[in-house]
């Protein structure tokens, strides 16, 4: 049996002029995260509206577990979870009685019902407020119910399309510890941002687009492979380099680039084990830095080399 439970091929969309997605392709095993990065207007909620079959492709297909998805497809939808970037909730409605809605939706009713919304009120640690209308919930609260809704059928795949969006960051660590939860549990996820700081912490596998175009699909380890440098030193001097030190400097085993600027310095590191032969380095040429830091590769600087503009533009 196939350990493949997504496959997209070629995915295509259109609105009048504008080629929204463009030939997107990729493939998602299951007990996976993927995160589907890219800047506004990329492309990726068009894409995850035709994985879900809320939008027609005009070209490709998607597969989940071989099974064709299309606006018609009800039993192959029933097998997805989608959060929605909009909530979609009745704010008049306790939170218990939103998902005992959406729950019928799903075709689950009398103890198997109140099963599911209990257990995914507890995952989502909204039991105590089980009562309360969303009404009065916080934005955070709101997008943690939303969550709950969409795992009341126990998907298969579930996708999140920004689902921090608008969310105080406590909030945002509190949705976390359910996606966390949700993953380690061995759930499928997909999870759709422009925030690299949220995909780094839950994917373990990333597919970027710019312009409606998949221009990485790679593990996180392979994609700051793609880096030029993964680590930098940022230093102060008590005064300038001159140019022979800088020169020498260039030269380490580790240091892949030196930019200077008066007396402060930004040296490009190969990994953050190159950092600190550097600093005694510096040092035994009698310039100890006054100040240092340490800084690390991220997403960003992966989404600069690749497109050379930045990841939120």
């Amino acid at each position: 049996m196939s350990n493949i439970l997504l496959a997209v091929s070629g995915l295509s969309k259109s609105y009048g002029e504008r080629r929204a997605v463009d030939g997107v392709s990729f493939r998602l095993e299951r007990g996976r995260t993927l995160g589907l990065l890219g800047p506004n207007g990329a492309g990726k909620s068009t894409t995850v509206g035709m994985i879900a079959g809320l939008v027609r492709p005009d070209a490709g297909e998607v597969l989940i577990l071989g099974q064709r998805m299309t606006p018609a497809a009800a039993d192959v939808k029933r097998r997805i979870g989608l959060v929605p970037q909009d909530l979609a909730l009745y704010d008049d409605l306790p939170a218990r009685e939103n998902l005992a809605l959406f729950g019928a939706l799903y075709g689950l009713s009398g103890a198997r019902l109140r099963e599911r919304c209990n257990a995914v009120l507890a995952l989502v640690n909204l039991s105590e407020r089980a009562g309360d209308k969303p009404s009065g919930f916080s934005g955070g609260m709101k997008r943690r119910l939303n969550i709950a809704a969409a795992l009341l059928h126990e998907p298969e795949l579930l996708i999140l399309d920004e689902p921090t969006v608008g969310v105080d960051p406590q909030s945002r660590n509190a949705i976390f510890d359910s996606l966390e939860a949700l993953r380690d549990a061995g759930c499928t996820l997909i999870y759709t941002s422009h925030y690299m700081e949220e995909v780094e912490r839950l994917a373990d596998h990333i597919v970027i687009i710019d312009h409606g175009r998949v221009i990485a699909d790679e593990t996180p380890a392979d994609l700051y492979r793609r880096l030029p440098a993964r680590a930098a030193l940022d230093i102060e001097l008590a005064a300038p380099l001159h140019n022979g030190i800088r020169l020498q400097l260039s030269g380490l085993d580790g240091v892949t680039d030196v930019e200077t600027e008066g007396n402060r310095l930004r040296i490009a590191l190969a990994d953050a084990d190159a950092g600190l032969p550097v600093l005694n380095w510096l040092a035994a040429q009698g310039m100890p830095p006054r100040h240092f830091a340490t800084a690390r590769a991220n997403l960003e600087d992966v989404f600069l080399t690749l497109t050379g503009r930045a990841l939120r533009d």
